[in-house]
C-alpha cells in the first residue's frame, strides 16, 4: 500500500473537479463584490461585513464536516456521499448568487447575505470530504506531490478559465457596459459552471475508489483526537505557516480589480490575472521535480521566497506602471502553483503523522482544521480588506482620493509581502523529509503487522 502508484486517469478523475470548483474562487472573491458594489449598488463596507462573517461561519463548520465525513460509514464510502451531495447544492447556490433580482435594497442585502452564506456552507460540505479523499489515495511521498500538482493545476486553470470568463462573454456576445450587461454575464456563467461542478464531482465520485478504511469498534473522542492533533508538531508547524501567509495573499485577490483600475489606471486586470495563472501552471512541472530532488519543504521555502520577494516592488508602483506591474505579475507567478500544491502535499505527510500518534486514518479531521484556518484567513483578508477601503472613502465608479490610493498600495502589495515573511520564517521549522516520512510510514506498517 505504501508504494501504491496512481493511474493517470485516476490523478485527473481526482483532480477534475477542482477545476469546477474554482469558480468559487475569483468571481465569489474578485468579481462578486464589485458586481454587488457598482451594479447591484449595494455598500461597499457591508459587503466586507457580510464577506467576513461568512467565511468566519464558513471557517467554523469545517471541522465538523471533516469529523462527520471521517466517521460516515456507507457502501458508497466516507467521502462519496458528501461530494455527490455538496456538489448540487453548491451547484444551485451559485445560480442564486449570480442572479439577484431586480427588487427593493433590504431585500437585495438579504438575498446577498442568504446566499453567500448559503453557498460558503455548501461548498464546505463537498470540498471538505474531496480534500479529505486525496491523501487516502495513494501514501508515497513522491507521488503525493505529484497527485496534488496535477489537482492543483487544474485548480489554476480553472481559476485562469474563471478569470477569463467575463471577458469571454462579453466578447462573444458583444455585451455592452451596463448594468444589464453585467447581469447577463453572471447569468451566462452560472448556468455555465453550475452543471460543471455536478458533473466533475459525479463523475471523481465514480471513477475513484476509497480505500478501505474499516470501522473502529471504539473511535477516539473527539477530545482525545484534539489532543493528538495538538501533539503533532509537523502539522501545527506548517498551518501556521499556511494561514499566516494565507491572510496576506486574499488581500490581492479581493483587491486587483481595485488596484488596477485607480493605482494603476489601466483597464486590463483580467489580462494581469491571465498571466499569472499561466505562469503559475506552466511552472508547475518544474516545482514537482524540483520537490522530488530537494524535498517538499525547500520547494516550498524557494516559492514562498520567490512571492515574496518580487511582489514587493508593486507597492512602488503608479499610474503609466502597468508594463512593470505586468512583469512583476509574471515573475511572482513562478511561485505559484508550488506554493499551493506543495503544501497539500505535505499536509497528506502530517496525517500519516497523526496515524503513526493515534492509530486511526483522521483526514477529514486535519482538513477540516486546515480549511477552518485558510477560510478564517480569507474572512480577514476578504472583509477586513474592503471595510478598512470603505472606512478610506472608497467611491464606486470615481476618482478615489489619496487616502483610498495609498490604502489600495499598502493593502494589496505591502502588508502580503509582510504576511509571507512570517510565514516564511515559520516554515523554516518544519520537520518532514522524504527519509523521516520512511520512518513514518514503517511505524505505521509494524504497528499494523503487529496487530
Amino acid at each position: 500500500m505504501t508504494e501504491k502508484k496512481l493511474t493517470m486517469l485516476e490523478k485527473i478523475s481526482y483532480a477534475i473537479p477542482a477545476f469546477s470548483l474554482a469558480v468559487i474562487g475569483i468571481p465569489v472573491y474578485v468579481y462578486i463584490p464589485k458586481f454587488y458594489s457598482d451594479v447591484i449598488g449595494l455598500n461597499i463596507a457591508y459587503l466586507g461585513t457580510v464577506l467576513l462573517f461568512a467565511r468566519i461561519f464558513d471557517a467554523v463548520t469545517d471541522p465538523a464536516i471533516g469529523l462527520l465525513s471521517d466517521r460516515t460509514m456507507s457502501k458508497f464510502g466516507r467521502r462519496k456521499p458528501w461530494i455527490a451531495a455538496g456538489a448540487i447544492l453548491t451547484a444551485i447556490t451559485v445560480v442564486l448568487l449570480f442572479n439577484p433580482p431586480s427588487i427593493e435594497f433590504p431585500y437585495l442585502k438579504l438575498w446577498f447575505a442568504a446566499s453567500i452564506f448559503l453557498l460558503f456552507f455548501f461548498w464546505t460540505i463537498v470540498v471538505v470530504p474531496y480534500e479529505s479523499f486525496g491523501p487516502e489515495l495513494t501514501f508515497n511521498y513522491n507521488e503525493r506531490t505529484s497527485l496534488f500538482s496535477i489537482r492543483d493545476g487544474f485548480l489554476i486553470a480553472g481559476t485562469l478559465a474563471a478569470a477569463a470568463s467575463p471577458a469571454i462573454v462579453k466578447a462573444i456576445f458583444d455585451v455592452e457596459q451596463s448594468a444589464q450587461g453585467e447581469r447577463f454575464t453572471f447569468f451566462f456563467l452560472s448556468v455555465l459552471y453550475a452543471p460543471l461542478i455536478v458533473a466533475s464531482c459525479l463523475w471523481a465520485v465514480k471513477i475513484l475508489k476509497e480505500n478501505n478504511v474499516k470501522k473502529i469498534k471504539e473511535q477516539i473522542s473527539i477530545l482525545k483526537g484534539f489532543k493528538y492533533v495538538i501533539k503533532n508538531r509537523p502539522f501545527l508547524v506548517l498551518l501556521a505557516s499556511y494561514t499566516i501567509s494565507a491572510i496576506g495573499n486574499n488581500l490581492p485577490a479581493t483587491l486587483i480589480l481595485y488596484y488596477v483600475q485607480y493605482v494603476l489606471g489601466s483597464s486590463h486586470a483580467d489580462l494581469f490575472l491571465l498571466l499569472y495563472f499561466m505562469t503559475g501552471i506552466l511552472f508547475l512541472p518544474a516545482w514537482i521535480k524540483f520537490s522530488e530532488k530537494k524535498g517538499k519543504k525547500t520547494a516550498y521555502l524557494t516559492a514562498m521566497g520567490i512571492n515574496t520577494g518580487v511582489f514587493t516592488g508593486v507597492f512602488f508602483l503608479g499610474p503609466g506602471d502597468a508594463a512593470i506591474y505586468g512583469i512583476l505579475v509574471v515573475l511572482s507567478g513562478i511561485g505559484f502553483g508550488a506554493t499551493l500544491a506543495i503544501p497539500s502535499s505535505m499536509q497528506a505527510d502530517v496525517i500519516d503523522y497523526d496515524e503513526m500518534l493515534s492509530g486511526e486514518r483522521r483526514e477529514g479531521q486535519y482538513v477540516g482544521i486546515w480549511s477552518f484556518s485558510k477560510k478564517l484567513a480569507a474572512a480577514f483578508g476578504v472583509g477586513i480588506g474592503l471595510s478598512i477601503l470603505g472606512a478610506a472613502g472608497y467611491v464606486p465608479n470615481a476618482v478615489q482620493n489619496e487616502s483610498v490610493i495609498f490604502t489600495l498600495r499598502v493593502l494589496y502589495a505591502l502588508v502580503p509581502c509582510i504576511f509571507n515573511a512570517a510565514g516564511f520564517v515559520i516554515a523554516l521549522f518544519y520537520p518532514i523529509t522524504g527519509a523521516e516520512f520512511e520512518k513514518i510510514r514503517k511505524s505505521i506498517d509494524s504497528k499494523k503487522l503487529s496487530n
